[in-house]
């Protein structure tokens, strides 16, 4: 039996800002906006590649808005996703690397990880109430290796080796 995660409720206090932010900032694609009743508004978003979508709104959780903390998104680049966020005008983290990665206990050491290993590298943003997103890079080597060099920034496919294979 599989179990997949659809959607992740995020409180926001105004949701046509927390709508601009993702859509226009974040570069999530609005896939509802519905409200049909006075108190019940459901906008839901999905982040570019992702199977699961984030879900904002009125009348859908209790959570106090800023609430959601180190929601993680998966990147095969975090230099270039940074780059992506910060050119739209989010305000992104320094990337840093777990060191050293293979005993790891909390220590950090700034930009990516050199090898570019999975799960080493990481970077943080924040929507305007303050709900935190983590990003990490997985499947640097892979897209790197499945586009012939450098990843292909315009590819937003999950990462070969993961959902998806290539023929």
């Amino acid at each position: 039996m599989d179990f997949k995660l659809q959607v992740v409720t995020v409180p926001v206090s105004d949701v046509d800002q927390a709508s601009a932010f993702y859509t226009q900032r974040a570069r999530f694609t609005l896939d509802v906006d519905y409200h049909p009743a006075s108190g019940f508004r459901v906008v839901q978003l999905t982040p570019p590649g992702s199977a699961c979508s984030v879900q904002i709104g009125t009348g859908l959780t209790d959570a106090p808005p800023g609430s959601a903390r180190a929601t993680y998104l998966a990147v095969t680049d975090i230099e270039a996703a940074r780059r992506e966020l910060t050119d739209r005008g989010v305000k992104v983290s320094d990337i840093r690397h777990k060191s050293p990665v293979d005993d790891w206990t909390g220590g950090w050491q700034p930009g990516a990880d050199p090898e570019r290993r999975d799960y080493a590298s990481f970077a943080d943003f924040a929507d305007p109430d303050g709900n935190t997103w983590v990003l990490q890079e997985i499947g640097y080597h892979t897209r790197s290796a499945a586009t012939g060099g450098e990843p292909d920034l315009n590819d937003s496919r999950p990462p070969v080796g993961r959902d998806r294979v290539d023929r």
